[in-house]
């Protein structure tokens, strides 16, 4: 039998090390290289003829049901999660400490209770008295929910077993510890036992595990990324704390559409599910204001309108500053730089300040036309008129292409009272927006015509 050896992994990244060093290659993170002891392994080989059960096969026209859901109440959170909570399914929610990821999850377990639904609430983190606290601040303090507390995983296992509820709640995985691995809680190894046992139990049982992870200062879930695979559902609940909208974001949903997002306001009764959320973020737009340009952008199935602010400042720095929120900064470079060969407009001498208000993050390509439009508006002094809504990506070339679900974004925009929009010429259907529309559309196929259509002239 060969002999078995311990290993040293990152607790950051989960990378594996037959020795212990200072800082991880993968990551570059600084002491975060711990040793682990090996599992426990059988030393029979596992052979063909083994006595264990077959596993049964199935064709792929056999005509099953499809999986059914559970209702929370919560249209926001239904939403993002394809319609509801699919039962024996596996959900990782993260976000950053303090957002609400506990309020939101008692909210929703509240609402999935009254409809009749089993539900269970295990914190490694709070005690007793603090969630029935924070349940009092929710107003839901009426609710039919099992509170427990508890870390180890053979305890929390039998007590489901035991209670055999519709919804679980382990708040949070980073502090399930199992005595089967000798690490600490929170280590790479222990996440990863104790998420897979827990998945596991899910998918024999039927019952909806939904479990919260803590992130990394990058905002990236903590712990080994193999339990992003093992979920059926990663969750990511994201918001700037200066502002009081918080959004709910699927990055992985084999149930439903990815990146879904649903939003929330924070009040002192916890979070209100926003229904309009294009005309929140628009709410205080400022009217007549050089920079300032309104995008019509998707996120998963909706169509969603927000405000894109520039400001162009002249540096007194040998280096120009380029500051981005809510947008990727690389990006921006990329476009700035499109501007400058293909426009001939200057950004050298000018510090650039890129934001997206309300605490939106876009990632769409079709943001690049709004972003164009705010930077020409804000080195130009020249506003944007109040009624014009723009999406559209740019090309290298300085060409401006055509996004998808034109009419979608276009609809939305006509809700919202807005009259024009500064959109792509399409290469297949003409000059047609779509629709019998009440939109005016301004079409244009280079970045030469955003700049015309903006101060008049071809060059600022």
């Amino acid at each position: 039998m060969s002999k078995s050896h311990t290993t040293f992994t990152c607790q950051s990244c989960g990378s594996v090390y037959g020795k212990w060093q200072g800082r991880c290659d993968d990551c570059g993170g600084w002491n975060t290289i711990t040793e682990e002891a090996p599992l426990t392994q059988n030393s029979k080989a596992i052979s063909s003829g083994s006595s264990k059960p077959k596993i049964d096969f199935f064709s792929l026209d056999e005509d099953n049901p499809s999986p059914p859901r559970i209702t929370t109440g919560n249209n926001e959170f239904d939403r993002v999660c394809g319609g509801g909570l699919v039962r024996a399914s596996a959900v990782l929610l993260g976000g950053d400490p303090g957002i609400g990821k506990s309020t939101i999850l008692m909210q929703v377990l509240a609402g999935a209770a009254k409809k009749g639904a089993k539900a269970l609430y295990i914190s490694g983190e709070e005690s007793i008295s603090q969630i029935q606290d924070r349940a009092k601040r929710l107003n839901i303090q009426n609710s039919p929910i099992n509170l427990a507390t508890e870390t180890e995983l053979g305890r929390v296992l039998a007590a489901l077993k035991s209670k055999k509820p519709d919804i679980a709640i382990i708040d949070s995985i980073q502090t399930m510890w199992t005595d089967t691995i000798s690490a600490a809680p929170g280590t790479v190894a222990q996440v990863r036992t104790c998420a897979h046992e827990l998945v596991r139990f899910a998918k024999s049982t039927g019952c909806t595990i939904i479990l919260v992870g803590h992130v990394t200062k990058d905002g990236q879930i903590a712990g080994p990324r193999v339990v992003e695979h093992l979920v059926d559902a990663v969750l990511q609940f994201e918001g700037e704390r200066g502002h009081h909208f918080r959004i709910l974001r699927g990055l992985k949903n084999r149930y439903g559409a990815t990146d879904e997002i649903g939003v929330f306001e924070m009040a002192e009764a916890g979070l209100v599910e926003v229904s309009n959320p294009s005309a929140l973020f628009l709410d205080e737009r400022g009217i007549g204001h050089a920079g300032s340009a309104v995008f019509a952008g998707i996120e998963g199935t909706r169509p969603i309108l927000v405000e894109i602010q520039a400001l162009a400042a002249k540096t007194t720095f040998g280096s120009p500053r380029r500051a981005v929120v809510g947008w990727e900064p690389n990006r921006l470079a990329m476009l700035l730089a499109v501007i400058e060969t293909r426009c001939g407009i200057a950004f050298g001498g000018f510090d650039i300040y890129l934001n997206v208000a309300g605490g939106m993050k876009i990632s769409e390509p079709a943001a690049d036309l709004a972003v164009a439009a705010a930077l020409i508006s804000a080195i130009s002094g020249i506003p944007l008129p109040d009624d014009s809504v723009v999406f559209g990506e740019i090309a290298l070339s300085g060409d401006v292409r055509s996004v998808p679900r034109v009419e979608a974004r276009m609809k939305e925009a006509e809700k919202l009272g807005f009259t024009n929009a500064i959109i792509p010429q399409s290469r297949k259907s003409g000059t047609s927006n779509g629709g019998a529309l009440a939109l005016l559309p301004t079409h244009i196929e280079r970045l030469k015509d955003l700049v015309f259509t903006i101060t008049g002239e071809y060059s600022v």
